[in-house]
C-alpha cells in the first residue's frame, strides 16, 4: 500500500513529468477556462493565457516548457498565422480597396509613429527593440468580429474597411520583423536587401503560383478523400514555414502566405474550412496561448514599478494609436461616430500577430521580460476594451438604422429558407450537396433536405431501407461543415410527382435537381420529367450539372434574359449566385440588357458583402454557338430562364439545355427557373396520372407479348 501511495505521489510531483497527465491537464484547461471567463463576459483567449501563467514555471510550477510543449506551441503559432491569411475576405478587400488601403496606412503608420519615440526616448530601449515593439502596435486581431456578426452588421462599410486593413498591417509588420532580425545579426547591408528581394520573389512565385496549381489539382483528383484534403493543407502550411526560413524570413510569414495562397481554394462555408478552424481552435491555438502565459514571469511585475510602467505605457500607446487611426478614417470618408467606434473596436484588440512578433523578439533576445509581460497585459486589456467598444458601437448602429436587410430577405420568412435536394444519381449528389451548403442562408434553422423517391412496387419497403442507409453518409458530410442535413425517403408512383409533393410538404424555397439525361422514346411520349416538376411546383428550381469541382472554377457567367428582374424569384437567385461568387472568390460576369443590369446593381448594393461583379451587354438569346469564343473550360454557366407563361419567358430558350449540352459539354452549368408570383397546383385527383403507372403497364404488356411469342416458339420446337 505504501508503494502505491509513493508511486501515486511521484506521478503528481511538481513539475509534472508524465506526458499523459500533462496532456490531460492542458485539455481540461482548454475546456474549462473559456467557459469560466465567458460567464464574466471576458474573451476566452484571456482565460487561456492566465491559465498558462498559473501553471507555468513562474507560477505554481505545475508544468515546464518541455520539447513537446514547445512543439505544440510552434504548431499553434503557425496555425494562428495560417488562419489569419485564410480568413481574410479578399472580395471585401478588392471592393473597398482604396478605403481599406488608406485605413491600413493610418492604422500601421500612426501607432508606429507614436510608439517608437515612446519606447526609444521615454522607456529607454534601443532602436531594434523600440522599432519592433512599435510595429507590434500596428497589428490588430479581429477578436471582436463575432460580436459584429452576431448583431448582423457585417455588411457595414466600417466593418469591410477594418477587415481589409488587416492585409496591409500584418504583411508590412511581418516584413519589418525580418528586417529587424537581420539588423540584430549585423547583416543589414546591400547583400541582405538583394537576398531579401530575390528570396521574396522566389518565395512569392512558389507560394502564389505553384502551390495554388498543385492544390487545385490535388483537390480535384482526390475529391472524395476528404481527410486527405486536411493533411494536404497542413503539409502546405509547414512546408511554407520551412520555405520562409530558407528564404531568410520568419516562419510565421510562410504560414501567413500559405493562408493567402489557399484562400480562394477553401470556401469559408466548406467542410474543409470547418475542419481547419475546429482543430485549430480546439487544440493547437489554445496550446499556443497557454504556452505564452507560461513564459510570463509574475515576479518581474512584482519586483518593482518598471514592469508596470512599461505595461501601462504599451497599453495606452496601443489604444491611442488605434483610436487616432479610426478618427482619421472617419474624417476621410465621412463615417459616423458610431462607425468610428466600430473601427476602433475591431482594430484595437491585439492577439495573434502581436503574440507572434513579441515572442519571436523575446526568443531572439531583442526584447526583455518587461516588454513580454507588458505585452501580455496589453493583450488582456485591449481584448476587453475592444469587446465592450464593439458591442456598444454595434448597438448604436442598429438603433440609428444604418443597416439594410440581408440579401434576398424581402420577407421575414427568408431566415427560414429550406433547400430540397432530390437524389436520382448518387454519383452527382456530392457536388450538388456542396453547392447547397455554400449558398444556404446561414441564419436559417432549416436543414438541407436530401430526398429519395422510391417506386411504388412490390419491393418498395426494401428499397426504402436501402435508400436510407445509402444516404446516411451525407448527414455526416453536412455535419463536417456544421450544416444540418436531413434525409427524406418516400414512396410514389413517379419520382417527379414525389419531388413536387415533398417540396410542398416541407415548404422548400429552392429545389436543386440533376441535369436531365437523354430519355427513352416512351418517356418522351409520356412527357418530360423536368416539365412535371415545373408544372407541379412554384419553387425556385436549379437544374444543376457540375462537371468540375467548384474550387476549380475561375469565372461565373450569369445569363439574365430581359424582364427576369420582374420575376418573384429574382431576389433569390441573385443573392445565391453572388454568395457563391463570394464563397469561391471568383468574379461574377453578368450578361444582360441595360434595364436588367440596373435592377441587379440596385439589389447588390443592399447585400452585406461585396462581390467582384462585371457587366457585359448580351442580346444573342437565339444564338448559343456564338458564345463559344468567350467561354473557357473553367467557366460556370448560370442561365436564368422561366416557366411558360412567365413575364420573362423566351421561346428561344426552350432548346438551351440540349444546345448547351452540345456546345459546352464539359462546362459546369445551372439553369434556374425562378419562383412564380402565383400558382395553381394540379388537382390532387389527377396528380398521379403520370408516366410511372402507364410505363409500368406498358412494361407488363410487353412481357406478356414476349411470353406469348416464347410460348409459340417452344410449341414449334417441341412439335
Amino acid at each position: 500500500m505504501n508503494d502505491f501511495f509513493e508511486h501515486f505521489g511521484h506521478e503528481f510531483r511538481l513539475p509534472l513529468s508524465n506526458p499523459v497527465l500533462i496532456f490531460s491537464l492542458i485539455l481540461f484547461i482548454i475546456l474549462l477556462s473559456p467557459i469560466v471567463l465567458k460567464r464574466l463576459n471576458f474573451p476566452g483567449i484571456i482565460g487561456l493565457i492566465i491559465s498558462g501563467v498559473i501553471i507555468g514555471p513562474y507560477g505554481f510550477n505545475v508544468l515546464e516548457k518541455t520539447s513537446a510543449v514547445e512543439l505544440f506551441s510552434t504548431i499553434g503559432l503557425l496555425y494562428i498565422m495560417f488562419i489569419a491569411g485564410l480568413e481574410l475576405e479578399m472580395s471585401e478587400f478588392k471592393a473597398n480597396r482604396n478605403k481599406s488601403l488608406l485605413f491600413g496606412f493610418f492604422t500601421f503608420s500612426i501607432p508606429i509613429s507614436i510608439g517608437f519615440p515612446m519606447c526609444y526616448y521615454v522607456l529607454g530601449y534601443d532602436f531594434n527593440a523600440s522599432f519592433l515593439t512599435a510595429s507590434m502596435f500596428a497589428t490588430h486581431t479581429l477578436v471582436s468580429y463575432p460580436i459584429v456578426s452576431r448583431f448582423g452588421i457585417t455588411k457595414n462599410q466600417a466593418v469591410a474597411v477594418s477587415v481589409g486593413g488587416t492585409i496591409l498591417t500584418d504583411a508590412a509588420v511581418l516584413i519589418i520583423l525580418a528586417v529587424i532580425l537581420s539588423n540584430v545579426q549585423g547583416n543589414l547591408n546591400a547583400h541582405f536587401w538583394t537576398r531579401l528581394i530575390i528570396s521574396l520573389v522566389i518565395f512569392t512565385a512558389v507560394m502564389f503560383f505553384i502551390i495554388p496549381k498543385i492544390a487545385k489539382w490535388f483537390f480535384s483528383k482526390l475529391e472524395s478523400e476528404k481527410h486527405a484534403h486536411y493533411i494536404f493543407v497542413l503539409s502546405v502550411v509547414f512546408f511554407a514555414a520551412f520555405l520562409a526560413e530558407v528564404a531568410g524570413l520568419e516562419k510565421i510569414i510562410g504560414a501567413f502566405a500559405a493562408g493567402l495562397a489557399l484562400n480562394k481554394l477553401i470556401p469559408h462555408s466548406s467542410a474543409l474550412m470547418n475542419r481547419i478552424e475546429f482543430i485549430g481552435n480546439a487544440l493547437f491555438i489554445p496550446f499556443f496561448l497557454i504556452s505564452v502565459g507560461m513564459a510570463v514571469d509574475i515576479g518581474v511585475i512584482m519586483k518593482g514599478s518598471t514592469a508596470l510602467i512599461v505595461a501601462g505605457t504599451l497599453t495606452v500607446v496601443a489604444l491611442a494609436g488605434k483610436w487616432v487611426a479610426a478618427w482619421l478614417t472617419q474624417v476621410s470618408f465621412g463615417f459616423s461616430s458610431s462607425q468610428r467606434q466600430l473601427i476602433f473596436g475591431l482594430s484595437s484588440s491585439h492577439a495573434a500577430a502581436t503574440l507572434a512578433i513579441i515572442l519571436v523578439g523575446f526568443n531572439k533576445n531583442i526584447l526583455d521580460e518587461n516588454i513580454l509581460n507588458g505585452t501580455i497585459i496589453l493583450i488582456l486589456i485591449t481584448c476587453v476594451v475592444a469587446s465592450f467598444v464593439t458591442e456598444k458601437a454595434a448597438r448604436q448602429i442598429i438603433v440609428s438604422g444604418n443597416t439594410d436587410a440581408l440579401p434576398g430577405s424581402v420577407t421575414a420568412d427568408k431566415s427560414y429558407e429550406h433547400i430540397l435536394l432530390p437524389v436520382a444519381n448518387l454519383e452527382n449528389i456530392d457536388k450538388n450537396l456542396e453547392l447547397a451548403m455554400l449558398i444556404k442562408d446561414k441564419k436559417s434553422p432549416n436543414p438541407i433536405s436530401v430526398l429519395s423517391v422510391i417506386a411504388n412496387d412490390g419491393t418498395a419497403e426494401l428499397n426504402l431501407k436501402k435508400s436510407k442507409t445509402k444516404l446516411e453518409q451525407y448527414v455526416q458530410q453536412g455535419s463536417a461543415s456544421e450544416t444540418n442535413v436531413n434525409i427524406i425517403t418516400t414512396i410514389d408512383h413517379n419520382a417527379m410527382s414525389g419531388i413536387s409533393r415533398i417540396a410542398r410538404e416541407i415548404m422548400s424555397d429552392i429545389v436543386i435537381i440533376g441535369w436531365p439525361q437523354r430519355m427513352a422514346f416512351i418517356e418522351k411520349i409520356m412527357g418530360e420529367k423536368l416539365d412535371t416538376v415545373l408544372a407541379n411546383s412554384d419553387k425556385t428550381v436549379f437544374i444543376s450539372n457540375l462537371e468540375k469541382p467548384l474550387i476549380s472554377l475561375k469565372r461565373i457567367l450569369l445569363f439574365a434574359p430581359p424582364l427576369s428582374e420582374l420575376e418573384n424569384g429574382f431576389e433569390v437567385w441573385i443573392s445565391k449566385f453572388t454568395m457563391l461568387s463570394k464563397e469561391l472568390s471568383i468574379p461574377l460576369i453578368l450578361l444582360a440588357e441595360q434595364k436588367t443590369r440596373q435592377a441587379i446593381e440596385q439589389r447588390i448594393k443592399k447585400f452585406p458583402f461585396k462581390t467582384n461583379i462585371l457587366y457585359k451587354k448580351f442580346d444573342l438569346w437565339d444564338d448559343v454557338p456564338t458564345l463559344s469564343e468567350d467561354i473557357f473550360a473553367e467557366d460556370m454557366l448560370l442561365i436564368i430562364t422561366a416557366r411558360k407563361g412567365s413575364v420573362s419567358f423566351l421561346n428561344v430558350m426552350e432548346n438551351w439545355p440540349s444546345r448547351l449540352e452540345k456546345h459546352f459539354e464539359h462546362n459546369s452549368k445551372i439553369m434556374v427557373y425562378p419562383r412564380q408570383h402565383s400558382f395553381n397546383y394540379v388537382s390532387e385527383q389527377y396528380e398521379d396520372i403520370t408516366g410511372g403507372p402507364i410505363l409500368k403497364g406498358i412494361e407488363t404488356i410487353g412481357k406478356g407479348i414476349e411470353s406469348i411469342f416464347n410460348l409459340g416458339k417452344n410449341d414449334k420446337d417441341g412439335s
